[in-house]
């Protein structure tokens, strides 16, 4: 993807007011950190320097609040990468730029993104249901765009399911490890990911098949001399 061509990463309602941004983005940095179980109301009004009576002031509960946290994710995952990738026809274009985009937003809302693996055990039954929903629909995206690369024979021979769990891992995981005052920005961490996420299910070109097996065939021989 042209980086003069990047979609730019676009806001959710939810955290637009700068007071509730900062409660939500607080309380989803501690969910993530701690777990939803360990994390306590009291303890989310201690880390914003509220009252609990403050804290209810602004969200219902506990379980509405992972809810809310949950849906301004989802929402951000469409907003940012779900619709723009919808009007990108070639599939490894569209590839590219989910993972791109995706790595870009965990880079900037990692709490609120990294809780959606594991935590929707803490929503009630029908919260559960349409955070899930919305979850398949962005499985079934990725998937989609693989099947499409397979047919046309330009993903490695992978089961696609097997590689949207793969790659959904490999983004994610930026949560843990990204450090914004480290060497590396979030545009340059987002580029490389996505270079190593398509180099692994990306079927190589034949050019470089060609390449690859002209290096072989140079390569001094590992067998001991008799």
């Amino acid at each position: 993807m042209d980086m003069d061509n990047i979609q730019p990463i676009k806001a959710s309602g939810l955290f637009d007011d700068e007071r509730s941004g900062f409660i939500y983005r607080t309380a989803a940095q501690i969910i993530y950190e701690k777990g939803f179980d360990a994390t306590s109301m009291n303890e989310i009004a201690d880390a914003l320097d509220i009252t609990k009576p403050g804290l209810y002031y602004h969200v219902k509960g506990k379980k509405q609040l992972l809810f809310s946290i949950m849906d301004f994710a989802m929402d951000m995952l469409d907003t940012n990468v779900v619709e723009p990738a919808g009007s990108v026809h070639d599939p490894e274009e569209r590839l590219r730029l989910i993972v791109r985009q995706h790595a870009r937003l965990l880079t900037r809302e990692a709490g609120a993104l990294a809780i959606l693996i594991d935590e929707d055990q803490g929503l009630s039954p029908d919260q559960r249901v349409e955070i899930v929903s919305r979850k398949r629909a962005y499985f079934d995206l990725i998937r989609g765009t693989l099947d499409e690369l397979q047919a046309q024979g330009r993903l490695r021979q992978i089961d696609s399911t097997v590689a949207v769990f793969s790659l959904l891992g490999m983004v994610m995981w930026i949560a843990r490890w990204y450090d914004s005052k480290g060497r590396l920005n979030g545009e340059e961490v987002a580029a490389d990911i996505t270079e190593i996420a398509l180099g692994g299910v990306l079927a190589p070109a034949a050019g470089d098949l060609i390449a690859e097996s002209h290096e072989a065939e140079l390569a001094p021989s590992q067998e001991s001399p008799a």
